[in-house]
This record gives C-alpha cells, structure tokens and sequence, in this order.
C-alpha cells in the first residue's frame, strides 16, 4: 500500500500539479470564439 502512494505522489510531481491552474491573461485589442465537438459517430 505505500508504494500505492508513492507512485500517486510521483505522478502528481511530475505532471506539474503543485499549483491550482490559473487562466491567461489576455492581450488587449484580441478575441478569441470558436466551437469543439468530441464525440463518435457511425452508422448502422
């Protein structure tokens, strides 16, 4: 069970999350819209 750990606490380091996320700042003068679709689609 402690390797468990470790291993959950090495893979936290090393994706970066030692800090909540926080959003751009953005430049004055631009814009920025847009639309994303994820999904399957098929026929039958």
């Amino acid at each position: 069970m402690k390797y468990a750990a470790l291993i959950a606490l090495m893979t936290l380091v090393a994706c970066g999350a030692e800090a909540p996320p926080q959003a751009p700042t953005p430049s004055p003068g631009v814009s920025m819209s847009g639309e994303a679709r994820i999904g399957v689609s098929g026929r039958l």
